[in-house]
């Protein structure tokens, strides 16, 4: 069964960490919205472009989204 992005994006946490993924993960999980069974890029991207105040850069999640992609495929 293929994981959530979210669930892909928890393992990128680290609470001592200033890297932008990190941060991106650390704040997706303290956001109760965020959807967390999603694995559709353009939904959660909507998602992101309308409530993550938190994502100073959508680039961020685009390079997050391309590593999810690049693990589920092997």
């Amino acid at each position: 069964m293929r994981r959530s992005f979210y669930e892909f994006l928890m393992t990128l946490r680290n609470a001592d960490s200033v890297e932008p993924e990190a941060e991106f993960a650390n704040n997706a999980f303290h956001d109760s919205s965020f959807p967390k069974h999603e694995e559709s890029y353009q939904k959660i991207s909507d998602y992101l472009e309308l409530n993550a105040g938190y994502l100073p850069s959508m680039t961020i999640f685009d390079e997050a989204f391309q590593k999810y992609q690049e693990i589920d495929r092997k």
